[in-house]
Protein backbone atom coordinates (compact mmCIF):
# COMPACT_ATOMS: atom_id res chain seq x y z
CA UNK A 1 0.00 0.00 0.00
CA UNK A 2 3.20 2.12 0.88
CA UNK A 3 4.79 1.95 -2.51
CA UNK A 4 1.54 2.44 -4.79
CA UNK A 5 0.89 5.48 -2.62
CA UNK A 6 4.62 6.56 -3.40
CA UNK A 7 4.44 5.53 -6.64
CA UNK A 8 1.55 8.15 -7.77
CA UNK A 9 3.40 11.19 -5.50
CA UNK A 10 6.45 10.35 -7.79
CA UNK A 11 4.14 10.59 -10.86
CA UNK A 12 2.19 13.76 -10.23
CA UNK A 13 5.94 15.41 -9.31
CA UNK A 14 7.11 14.35 -12.67
CA UNK A 15 3.96 15.80 -14.40
CA UNK A 16 4.42 19.26 -12.58
CA UNK A 17 8.06 19.74 -12.36
CA UNK A 18 11.14 19.68 -14.83
CA UNK A 19 13.11 16.52 -14.64
CA UNK A 20 15.91 17.38 -11.79
CA UNK A 21 18.15 15.48 -10.53
CA UNK A 22 16.48 15.02 -7.80
CA UNK A 23 13.49 13.68 -10.36
CA UNK A 24 16.08 11.77 -12.12
CA UNK A 25 17.22 10.21 -9.19
CA UNK A 26 13.55 9.19 -8.68
CA UNK A 27 13.21 7.78 -11.86
CA UNK A 28 16.09 5.87 -11.30
CA UNK A 29 14.76 4.10 -8.63
CA UNK A 30 11.18 3.60 -9.96
CA UNK A 31 13.66 1.75 -12.24
CA UNK A 32 14.78 -0.44 -10.07
CA UNK A 33 11.52 -1.28 -8.58
CA UNK A 34 9.74 -4.64 -9.52
CA UNK A 35 7.45 -4.59 -12.52
CA UNK A 36 4.47 -5.38 -10.62
CA UNK A 37 5.05 -2.42 -8.64
CA UNK A 38 6.47 0.31 -11.34
CA UNK A 39 4.19 3.20 -12.23
CA UNK A 40 2.41 2.43 -15.38
CA UNK A 41 3.63 4.11 -18.98
CA UNK A 42 1.44 6.42 -20.66
CA UNK A 43 0.30 4.48 -24.01
CA UNK A 44 0.33 6.63 -27.00
CA UNK A 45 -2.39 7.57 -28.23
CA UNK A 46 -4.68 5.53 -30.99
CA UNK A 47 -6.54 7.23 -34.10
CA UNK A 48 -10.69 5.65 -34.10
CA UNK A 49 -12.41 5.83 -37.11
CA UNK A 50 -16.40 6.43 -37.52
CA UNK A 51 -17.68 2.88 -38.36
CA UNK A 52 -21.40 4.39 -39.13
CA UNK A 53 -20.73 4.82 -42.75
CA UNK A 54 -20.25 1.36 -43.31
CA UNK A 55 -22.77 -0.05 -40.71
CA UNK A 56 -25.33 2.12 -42.95
CA UNK A 57 -24.08 0.86 -46.43
CA UNK A 58 -24.39 -3.21 -44.56
CA UNK A 59 -27.50 -2.27 -43.53
CA UNK A 60 -28.74 -1.03 -46.75
CA UNK A 61 -27.14 -3.81 -48.55
CA UNK A 62 -28.88 -6.18 -46.18
CA UNK A 63 -32.09 -4.46 -46.41
CA UNK A 64 -31.68 -4.66 -50.47
CA UNK A 65 -31.58 -8.50 -50.21
CA UNK A 66 -34.14 -8.76 -47.60
CA UNK A 67 -36.29 -7.13 -49.81
CA UNK A 68 -38.56 -9.53 -51.95
CA UNK A 69 -40.23 -6.88 -53.63
CA UNK A 70 -36.51 -5.84 -55.12
CA UNK A 71 -35.79 -9.17 -55.64
CA UNK A 72 -38.56 -10.24 -57.65
CA UNK A 73 -38.17 -6.66 -60.13
CA UNK A 74 -34.57 -8.41 -60.76
CA UNK A 75 -35.63 -11.51 -61.81
CA UNK A 76 -38.29 -10.09 -64.13
CA UNK A 77 -35.81 -8.15 -65.58
CA UNK A 78 -33.14 -10.74 -66.42
CA UNK A 79 -36.65 -12.55 -67.95
CA UNK A 80 -37.37 -9.78 -69.86
CA UNK A 81 -34.03 -9.61 -71.63
CA UNK A 82 -34.42 -13.81 -72.01
CA UNK A 83 -37.37 -12.93 -73.93
CA UNK A 84 -36.02 -9.98 -75.51
CA UNK A 85 -32.98 -11.97 -76.85
CA UNK A 86 -35.23 -15.21 -78.13
CA UNK A 87 -37.75 -12.86 -79.96
CA UNK A 88 -34.86 -10.94 -81.93
CA UNK A 89 -33.31 -15.17 -82.78
CA UNK A 90 -36.55 -16.30 -83.75
CA UNK A 91 -37.32 -13.02 -86.13
CA UNK A 92 -33.49 -13.47 -87.20
CA UNK A 93 -34.26 -17.38 -87.92
CA UNK A 94 -37.88 -16.26 -89.70
CA UNK A 95 -35.90 -13.98 -92.45
CA UNK A 96 -33.60 -16.33 -93.13
CA UNK A 97 -36.70 -19.16 -93.74
CA UNK A 98 -38.45 -16.29 -95.75
CA UNK A 99 -35.58 -15.32 -98.01
CA UNK A 100 -34.15 -18.97 -98.52
CA UNK A 101 -38.20 -20.19 -99.37
CA UNK A 102 -37.87 -17.12 -101.21
CA UNK A 103 -34.90 -18.29 -103.19
CA UNK A 104 -36.45 -21.69 -103.64
CA UNK A 105 -39.05 -20.50 -105.27
CA UNK A 106 -37.29 -18.74 -107.55
CA UNK A 107 -35.13 -21.32 -108.43
CA UNK A 108 -38.01 -23.87 -108.90
CA UNK A 109 -39.56 -21.45 -111.20
CA UNK A 110 -36.62 -20.70 -113.06
CA UNK A 111 -35.33 -24.27 -113.37
CA UNK A 112 -38.84 -26.16 -113.37
CA UNK A 113 -38.17 -27.30 -116.88
CA UNK A 114 -35.10 -28.71 -116.92
CA UNK A 115 -36.00 -32.22 -116.96
CA UNK A 116 -38.18 -31.25 -120.34
CA UNK A 117 -35.44 -29.53 -121.17
CA UNK A 118 -32.71 -32.10 -121.06
CA UNK A 119 -35.04 -34.38 -122.55
CA UNK A 120 -35.35 -32.28 -125.75
CA UNK A 121 -31.87 -32.07 -126.15
CA UNK A 122 -31.21 -35.36 -127.97
CA UNK A 123 -34.36 -34.78 -130.11
CA UNK A 124 -32.40 -30.93 -131.43
CA UNK A 125 -29.29 -32.76 -131.74
CA UNK A 126 -30.76 -35.18 -134.29
CA UNK A 127 -31.83 -32.17 -136.21
CA UNK A 128 -28.54 -31.15 -136.80
CA UNK A 129 -27.25 -34.51 -137.72
CA UNK A 130 -30.13 -34.76 -140.14
CA UNK A 131 -28.97 -30.83 -141.71
CA UNK A 132 -25.22 -32.24 -141.80
CA UNK A 133 -26.50 -35.34 -143.70
CA UNK A 134 -26.93 -33.34 -147.13
CA UNK A 135 -24.01 -32.91 -148.62
CA UNK A 136 -23.01 -28.80 -148.58
CA UNK A 137 -22.37 -28.42 -152.52
CA UNK A 138 -26.06 -29.92 -152.85
CA UNK A 139 -27.60 -27.55 -150.59
CA UNK A 140 -25.16 -24.53 -152.49
CA UNK A 141 -26.14 -25.83 -155.88
CA UNK A 142 -29.42 -23.63 -158.14
CA UNK A 143 -32.86 -25.05 -157.31
CA UNK A 144 -33.64 -27.77 -160.15
CA UNK A 145 -36.59 -29.87 -160.12
CA UNK A 146 -34.26 -32.34 -159.37
CA UNK A 147 -33.22 -30.93 -156.15
CA UNK A 148 -36.49 -28.98 -155.23
CA UNK A 149 -37.92 -31.74 -153.00
CA UNK A 150 -34.11 -32.14 -150.82
CA UNK A 151 -34.12 -28.17 -150.78
CA UNK A 152 -37.23 -27.84 -149.53
CA UNK A 153 -36.85 -30.72 -146.96
CA UNK A 154 -34.00 -29.12 -145.53
CA UNK A 155 -35.27 -25.75 -145.35
CA UNK A 156 -38.59 -27.46 -143.02
CA UNK A 157 -35.99 -28.82 -140.88
CA UNK A 158 -34.23 -25.66 -139.88
CA UNK A 159 -37.75 -23.83 -139.78
CA UNK A 160 -39.29 -26.22 -137.27
CA UNK A 161 -35.00 -26.31 -135.63
CA UNK A 162 -35.06 -22.67 -135.11
CA UNK A 163 -39.20 -22.57 -133.56
CA UNK A 164 -38.01 -25.08 -131.17
CA UNK A 165 -34.99 -23.06 -130.23
CA UNK A 166 -36.88 -20.05 -129.98
CA UNK A 167 -39.64 -21.53 -127.69
CA UNK A 168 -37.04 -22.87 -125.50
CA UNK A 169 -35.33 -19.62 -125.26
CA UNK A 170 -38.02 -18.08 -124.44
CA UNK A 171 -37.96 -20.49 -121.09
CA UNK A 172 -34.27 -19.49 -120.36
CA UNK A 173 -32.94 -22.27 -122.33
CA UNK A 174 -30.31 -20.94 -124.73
CA UNK A 175 -27.45 -23.12 -127.20
CA UNK A 176 -23.38 -22.06 -127.44
CA UNK A 177 -21.50 -23.08 -129.90
CA UNK A 178 -18.16 -23.08 -128.72
CA UNK A 179 -16.91 -23.08 -132.41
CA UNK A 180 -17.89 -19.61 -133.19
CA UNK A 181 -15.66 -16.72 -133.11
CA UNK A 182 -15.75 -14.54 -129.91
CA UNK A 183 -16.98 -10.65 -130.13
CA UNK A 184 -13.14 -9.42 -130.89
CA UNK A 185 -12.92 -12.25 -134.05
CA UNK A 186 -10.74 -14.32 -131.36
CA UNK A 187 -10.90 -18.34 -131.69
CA UNK A 188 -12.66 -19.93 -127.92
CA UNK A 189 -10.62 -20.79 -125.24
CA UNK A 190 -11.33 -24.36 -123.41
CA UNK A 191 -13.21 -23.40 -120.89
CA UNK A 192 -13.76 -26.71 -118.38
CA UNK A 193 -16.98 -25.13 -116.85
CA UNK A 194 -18.63 -24.70 -120.34
CA UNK A 195 -16.47 -27.61 -122.41
CA UNK A 196 -16.19 -31.17 -122.62
CA UNK A 197 -12.69 -32.13 -124.24
CA UNK A 198 -13.11 -34.84 -125.96
CA UNK A 199 -9.86 -35.00 -127.90
CA UNK A 200 -6.34 -33.11 -128.50
CA UNK A 201 -4.32 -33.03 -131.59
CA UNK A 202 -1.73 -30.62 -132.97
CA UNK A 203 -2.72 -27.73 -135.09
CA UNK A 204 -0.77 -25.71 -136.79
CA UNK A 205 -1.06 -21.71 -136.52
CA UNK A 206 -3.22 -21.92 -133.35
CA UNK A 207 -2.48 -21.97 -129.98
CA UNK A 208 -2.81 -24.46 -126.87
CA UNK A 209 -6.17 -24.91 -125.17
CA UNK A 210 -7.99 -23.13 -128.44
CA UNK A 211 -10.77 -24.88 -129.53
CA UNK A 212 -10.74 -26.41 -133.04
CA UNK A 213 -13.71 -28.97 -133.56
CA UNK A 214 -17.44 -29.09 -131.85
CA UNK A 215 -18.69 -32.01 -131.78
CA UNK A 216 -22.06 -31.07 -130.11
CA UNK A 217 -22.89 -27.69 -128.94
CA UNK A 218 -23.46 -26.84 -125.48
CA UNK A 219 -26.95 -25.54 -123.50
CA UNK A 220 -27.17 -23.06 -120.44
CA UNK A 221 -30.97 -22.89 -118.68
CA UNK A 222 -31.52 -19.35 -116.92
CA UNK A 223 -27.16 -18.98 -116.86
CA UNK A 224 -26.74 -22.85 -115.85
CA UNK A 225 -24.83 -24.52 -118.01
CA UNK A 226 -27.44 -27.97 -118.59
CA UNK A 227 -25.24 -29.13 -121.03
CA UNK A 228 -21.47 -28.73 -121.82
CA UNK A 229 -20.22 -28.44 -125.32
CA UNK A 230 -18.08 -31.33 -126.67
CA UNK A 231 -15.24 -30.11 -128.11
CA UNK A 232 -11.61 -30.75 -129.72
CA UNK A 233 -8.90 -28.90 -128.05
CA UNK A 234 -5.26 -28.05 -129.62
CA UNK A 235 -2.61 -29.06 -127.92
CA UNK A 236 1.07 -28.72 -129.66
CA UNK A 237 3.33 -28.81 -127.16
Amino acid sequence: MFQRTFLRQAQRSLLSVRPTSTTTSVLRRTSQLPQSVRPIARQSAYRFYSTENGEKKADAAAEEAEDPVRKELEEKKKEALDLKDKLLRSKADFLNLQERTKRDMENSRNFAIQRFAGDLLESIDNFDRALLAVPKDQLDAPRTEANKDLLELVSGLKMTQNILLNTLKKHGLERYDPSEPTEEGKTQKFDPNLHEATFMAKVEGKEDGDIMYTQSTGFRLNGRVLRAAKVGVVKNN
